[in-house]
């Protein structure tokens, strides 16, 4: 008799895979404390003097988002979809071609008292707008209407830059807008531009935070729900990405989800656009204290 056929050896069970999430969120949101944070952004008052608007600069690769974040903050503040701040989704270049001051109204029709200085897109090397432009944004040096577009034949009537900026045209805090389904595929050419701007706004001793977006397409669980953003392990590496290539810490840099598919609000939205808001307005705040105090001006 032959000897008995060997037996393949039994199949090892496959490792699980990998959990996409944390058991606990690693940062805490006040979910559906929506009408609180509201109420205290719209009954913020500057105390400087000088100043009326806490003015928050954007800057960002080109279909980052920029403009996209301001219509999602005046979504929130209006209850409806708005749609203050043109936008593209056909174009690789960028749809914002001048530096164009967004303001957010309040129920009486005047505004609050926080504007959104919207620039062109960042592109790789001599596309899109120039750091060198951006940066006199920084200081207030660029009029209303400047024209970025480097392409474009610009007429002598064309706004430029003044000469004597005010502490009211001034830049009060830097947002960086990142995509987190891109931030991989961003060329070295964009963040060497962006890090050139933080770089001038680190002089100026502007503070700085990252508004990250598109956090659903970037990952199932949040595309799913929304409220998982603390929880999903993807997201916390794309911000820890975005964090090391600006260089700028965890505790500034902000997930949100802009509107853009959506016909009404969501409350969920919502809270992450306010919490992100809220930390910029007192960020920007704080500065403008040590401005008033550095320049010898009482706040009231």
């Amino acid at each position: 008799m032959g000897g008995e056929e060997s037996k393949p050896p039994p199949r090892q069970p496959s490792p699980p895979p990998p959990k996409l999430e944390f058991d606990e969120p690693w940062r805490k949101m006040p979910w559906g404390k929506n009408s609180e944070i509201e109420q205290k952004l719209r009954d913020f008052k500057l105390k400087h003097p000088s100043v009326r608007f806490v003015r928050i600069l954007l800057i960002g690769d080109v279909g980052a988002g920029k403009s996209s974040f301001i219509n999602s903050v005046s979504n929130v503040f209006q209850k409806r979809i708005t749609c203050d701040a043109l936008t593209n989704t056909t174009s690789g270049t960028s749809f914002t071609k001048t530096y164009e001051t967004y303001y957010i109204e309040r129920k009486d029709g005047s505004h609050l008292p926080f504007a959104f200085s919207d620039v062109m897109g960042l592109e790789d090397e001599e596309k899109g707008a120039s750091s060198e432009n951006i940066i006199k944004a920084l200081s207030g040096f660029l009029q209303e209407g400047f024209n970025f577009d480097p392409t474009s034949t610009k007429s002598m009537n064309d706004p430029g830059c003044r000469s004597n900026p005010s502490l009211d045209d001034q830049t009060c805090c830097l947002v960086n807008i990142v995509a987190a389904d891109k931030i991989s595929l961003m060329k070295d050419g964009v963040f060497n531009k962006m890090n050139k701007i933080r770089e001038a706004a680190s002089k100026l001793k502007i503070p700085q935070v990252i508004i990250v977006t598109r956090p659903d397409l970037a990952c199932p669980l949040v595309h799913q729900d929304i409220r998982k953003i603390y929880t999903s392990k993807k997201i916390k590496e794309k911000m820890q990405e975005c964090s090391n290539r600006l260089g700028i810490p965890m505790n500034h840099v902000f997930p949100v989800k802009n509107y853009h598919e959506e016909i009404d609000p969501d409350d969920n939205m919502d809270l992450l656009i306010l919490k992100a808001l809220d930390q910029i307005v007192n960020i920007a705040a704080d500065k403008l204290k040590k401005k008033s105090f550095n320049s010898g001006e009482k706040a009231e």
